[in-house]
């Protein structure tokens, strides 16, 4: 872009905010409704054999008038490739990370239960707050309320955990027990979701109601596949989140007995396109980022990919197919899709800054925080080795290219919305 000056950059984004900040009546419904145990049915459009719940007929606009509309939204035109057939989830997304350019949709905003592709949020909100190498001792206390049959990592109480160890056991095992420990020491639960609640009306992530940290299925818990594409988008500007969300194995720490050296044991992340695991072929460029699966929301998704210089985002809410692994093989079909798309189709939307992208006009903004928050840390070093053995899956993560992350002049990021992110590199297992 050629260079502006300040007087321009000033007119620009004095012009540009109020459009930007401003909800349009349509983006936010009265209020967030419970899952429905039973709605009425239709069948695919595009011949699949599934059936899925119809969607509301009034949907949010943010980001595109064609993003509130019901079904497949995409521009196709000479040269665009076909959409892919089997595509059977409720909802789903496919954005360009960097510009925001949402290529295609279906349902964007639709508010579904989102399962633990909830915890994008949770871990965007606190990453900042904790030192990684801060230890805590896990009180009985902060292990209790996890809902029946929730994801465990295996903390244990009157045991001390490194904040680093909590979050890895958030990101590569969903635990809710290490949720609930970097919630206790956040404040308490309620003030966590009160922290994930303003952070997503920051972000503008407007179709999100949130009640519990974890994601566990709770009354009135809703997403949308477009707020989760928010939540990655703005998570993967952190190094910690982009490193912890790439982590194919880890160890994490056992039981303690006396006299002796602390067991440990290891972990491997769910998500199964980062790890190639479970009959799931490993995604090439994949870089994470966060997989759910609960009883209403059936299985979630949200994967961040490179291919020759391009990176997105997909999100899959709730497929239907028989299909074994079906969120993730919809996903990959997706980014292939998307990867061809990129650059010959036109967009239907965009995903929006967060309100804090610019904090006046022509001056960057920081890295979007709750207001709450600590600053978050400039990201350092990256890791850029490839893995030398040892692991069950190989991580492929968004690191840092020179260092340091590119800060964002606000005014620019009004007039292109690019964001941009690191280049995507293979990483080491974590020891």
């Amino acid at each position: 872009m050629p260079a502006l000056n300040k007087t321009v950059l000033t007119v620009l984004a004095a012009a540009l905010l109020p459009a930007l900040t401003a909800v349009p009546a349509a983006a936010l419904p009265a209020a967030p409704a419970a899952p429905a145990a039973s709605v009425p049915l239709y069948a695919r459009a595009d011949g699949a054999d599934t059936k899925q719940p119809k969607p509301p007929a009034s949907m949010s606009t943010l980001g595109g008038e064609k993003l509130g509309l019901a079904g497949t939204q995409v521009n196709m035109a000479a040269g665009v490739p076909v959409l892919p057939k089997k595509l059977s989830g409720r909802s789903w997304i496919v954005a360009d990370a960097e510009h925001g350019d949402v290529l295609a949709s279906h349902n964007a905003h639709w508010r579904l239960p989102p399962a633990s592709t909830l915890k994008m949020l949770f871990a965007d909100t606190l990453l900042p707050r904790m030192p990684k190498t801060e230890s805590y001792k896990v009180a009985p206390a902060d292990l209790q309320g996890m809902g029946a049959g929730s994801s465990l990592v295996g903390v244990k109480e009157n045991l001390t955990y490194t904040v680093n160890d909590l979050w890895l056991g958030v990101f590569l095992k969903s635990g809710n027990d290490a949720v609930h420990v970097l919630s206790a020491m956040n404040g308490g639960i309620d003030k966590t979701v009160r922290d994930m609640q303003k952070h997503a009306e920051n972000l503008q992530a407007l179709d999100t109601h949130v009640v519990s940290p974890d994601g566990y299925d709770e009354k009135g818990q809703v997403s949308s596949a477009y707020d989760l594409t928010l939540f990655a988008r703005s998570g993967l500007q952190k190094k910690d989140f982009r490193e912890y969300a790439a982590t194919a194995t880890a160890k994490f720490p056992g039981e303690k007995k006396k006299g002796k050296k602390r067991e440990t044991f290891e972990i491997q992340n769910t998500n199964r396109l980062l790890t190639g695991a479970n009959g799931v072929a490993q995604y090439q460029g994949i870089a994470g980022v966060k997989n759910g699966s609960t009883t209403h929301a059936g299985t979630t998704f949200t994967g961040v990919a490179e291919r020759n210089g391009k990176k997105l985002l997909v999100t899959v809410m709730n497929p239907s197919s028989t299909e074994p692994h079906a969120v993730y093989q919809e996903t990959a079909r997706l980014l292939d899709w998307g990867f061809a798309a990129v650059g010959k189709v036109k967009p239907v939307g965009e995903l929006v800054p967060p309100k804090n992208a610019v904090s006046d006009a022509g001056s960057p903004s920081p890295t979007p925080v709750s207001d709450e928050s600590a600053p978050a840390t400039a990201p350092a070093e990256a890791v850029a080795t490839a893995n030398s053995g040892g692991s069950s899956g190989v991580g492929i993560a968004l690191a840092v290219a020179g260092g340091v992350l590119i800060a964002l002049a606000g005014a620019v990021f009004l007039v292109n919305r690019r964001w941009p992110l690191p280049d995507l590199v293979r990483r080491r297992a974590r020891p």
